[in-house]
């Protein structure tokens, strides 16, 4: 436990690369004064207003093209963890964003970001938005567990959950050898997804964007868009924005 850092993620990540960390490592911090989500985003919250943790993974028996699959799992893993140890009906925007509502409103209560670690490891980095107060919010597109309605905010017990659901989540995949089917996980991921059935924009890494209804998410963990012009484009990087309400 760390009481202040930069971002969890760098530090565990350096650790892995110097040997001083071994797969199912956890780094906690109180607060992170750099934490960033995708696409370098920044992650701001008050200290102790929220979970700000990393877990090293290294599934070195499966195969690293499904490795793109752990942000995925991971998602999952909190979703389900926190709508039973917290009493929040929590949803996933793909690929990686923990959606609570707040006032009838869609709002991002969390997020996940995965960095490699050496050759043979993954860092799996989530920050939560536990208690922050309206007036707390870094945006008003946030939402905290708290402003959802939870029934419980106590970090510890929350913390628990969502690394044993994690630890669940993580055994079977590899049992399965990466198989999201065989393990469950495309089905569950598919059935939590907010993105699925609506109208989004996928920003695409060079400039290009692409707008469609989400039809699936296929066994590569890519955001399958079916466009006005009958093409079914699959996508797997890139920012992704909600149009219109499910």
């Amino acid at each position: 436990m760390l009481e202040r850092t930069g971002s969890t993620n760098a530090d565990l990540v350096a650790r892995a690369e110097t040997g001083t960390a071994g797969e199912g490592a956890v780094l906690v911090a109180e607060e992170q004064t750099a934490g960033r989500g995708r696409l370098d985003r920044r992650w701001t919250a008050p200290a102790r207003s929220g979970l700000f943790f990393s877990v090293l993974l290294k599934p070195t028996e499966v195969p690293v093209a499904r490795w793109g699959w752990l942000p995925l799992l991971t998602g999952v893993a909190v979703a389900t963890a926190l709508a039973r140890a917290a009493g929040v009906d929590t949803a996933l925007k793909w690929p990686n964003d923990l959606l609570v509502t707040v006032g009838q409103e869609e709002r991002k209560a969390g997020g996940i970001l995965a960095e490699r670690a050496g050759d043979d490891g993954l860092v799996i980095g989530v920050g939560i938005n536990v208690t922050l107060r309206r007036d707390e919010l870094p945006v008003p597109q946030a939402g905290s567990l708290a402003l959802a309605g939870a029934a419980g905010t106590d970090r510890d017990p929350l913390l628990r959950a969502v690394l044993r659901s994690l630890e669940d989540w993580y055994v079977r995949w590899r049992a399965a050898g990466g198989d999201p089917g065989a393990c469950g996980l495309q089905e569950t991921y598919t059935a939590g997804c907010a993105t699925l059935g609506r109208q989004v924009r996928a920003e695409l890494p060079g400039g290009r964007a692409v707008v469609g209804e989400a039809v699936a998410v296929d066994g590569d963990g890519r955001l399958v868009i079916a466009t006005e012009d009958g093409v079914r484009e699959p996508v797997g990087a890139g920012d992704v924005v909600h149009l219109r309400p499910a």
